[in-house]
């Protein structure tokens, strides 16, 4: 009889994505069996990961691996995975904003951070870019809490705040804000600007996809002909971004820009980039943000900013606003990135283990 491995995990909204979470050193050594075991524990590939824990959406197939962090003046490390639905594949070249906002929460009632009363600094270091993060953790009586007023559009309800200052994420990946060194340039007949700000980014101009800009995430979905022009477009900008061959990646994300018609400063579809997320991610927020206060981008003629310094920007999504305080100095190509503050929120869903098979754990 084939045994089943039992590894303790907590599942945790984050944001607007859901994920479960696991101690590092609670899951294989070796990359490939890491990964072999995430695929099994979410029931992937499987459009509908009926066999696992995934909720079989790109939001709800994430996976945060957390662990002591070796450096001085950080307290946790945060690894990010996001698990393919219907193929084998595990990616951990981007970040998760969103589900970062639970690694606070997670890294103190774990017993990883010692809480203090009133609030908690939680210091993260994010692996998949080598960024810092310092969340600000509500907890009264040094007990972490999770009921609050604050709220956050894509989530019923209100919960504790979360506060995130992102430092250090420009080049996440790429090493440079404008990895190809240019504000604006075309691919496919369609202006676009490749940017990497906490994660890279593909941004265009939704009248030059034929697009109104406040197309639903349903009817974006099913514009097959958009999804594979942009795809197109994708991968060329990929390439030209220095990150390669990214067919199989899911990294760049793509970005949708058009004028905002609900008090906010730009709207964005932000794609994920083969289907819309149905809110808008934290850190392909901050790129945006920086995006629409950077003169000569595509974004120029949409955003209605003031391009002071330090700036809130409120960004229209599917599902209502995200907003990023976001600190620059310069407004020209040679931007500097400061720091970008978000509020999320998260919960504790449950707590237990998570099963897989102990072939699937041992396999050579």
């Amino acid at each position: 009889m084939t045994k089943q491995r039992a590894i303790p995990c907590v599942l945790m909204r984050g944001g607007t994505s859901k994920a479960p979470f696991f101690k590092l050193g609670d899951l294989p050594q070796t990359e490939e069996r890491r990964n072999a075991v995430l695929l099994a524990a979410m029931g992937s590939p499987d459009p509908l990961q009926i066999n696992g824990v995934g909720g079989a959406q790109a939001v709800t197939s994430k996976v945060a691996m957390i662990s002591p962090s070796p450096i001085e003046g950080i307290d946790v490390d945060y690894l990010f995975a996001q698990v393919s639905i219907d193929q084998g594949v595990v990616d951990i070249s981007p970040s998760c904003g969103n589900i970062l906002s639970a690694v606070g929460p997670f890294a103190i009632e774990e017993g990883l951070v010692m809480p203090k009363d009133g609030e908690t600094l939680v210091r993260i270091r994010n692996v998949n870019t080598n960024s810092r993060i310092d969340a600000v953790v509500q907890t009264p009586d040094g007990q972490v809490e999770y009921d609050g007023s604050a709220t956050i559009d894509g989530v019923p309800g209100s919960a504790a705040p979360i506060m995130l200052r992102f430092m250090g994420v420009d080049g996440s990946k790429t090493g440079a804000i404008l990895p190809t060194g240019k504000v604006m340039e075309e691919i496919n007949g369609i202006d676009v600007t490749c940017m990497d700000v906490a994660v890279p980014m593909v941004m265009m101009r939704a009248t030059d996809l034929g697009l109104k800009g406040n197309e639903t995430k349903a009817e974006l979905d099913a514009n097959v002909d958009l999804l594979e022009r942009i795809e197109a477009i994708r991968r060329i900008a990929g390439k030209r971004m220095g990150l390669g061959d990214v067919s199989q990646k899911v990294i760049p994300k793509i970005g949708i820009l058009s004028k905002p018609n609900k008090g906010g400063n730009i709207t964005s579809r932000y794609f994920m980039p083969w289907d819309c997320h149905p809110t808008h991610a934290v850190t392909g927020a901050q790129c945006v943000a920086t995006c629409a206060v950077m003169k000569g981008t595509v974004a120029e003629d949409l955003s209605q900013v003031d391009r002071r310094d330090v700036e809130n920007i409120v960004i229209e999504h599917p599902s209502g606003q995200i907003e990023v305080e976001l600190s620059v100095t310069g407004h020209t190509s040679d931007l500097t990135f400061n720091y970008a503050g978000i509020l999320r929120t998260a919960r504790r869903l449950f707590q237990g283990e998570v099963l897989v098979s102990e072939n699937i754990w041992s396999k050579n």
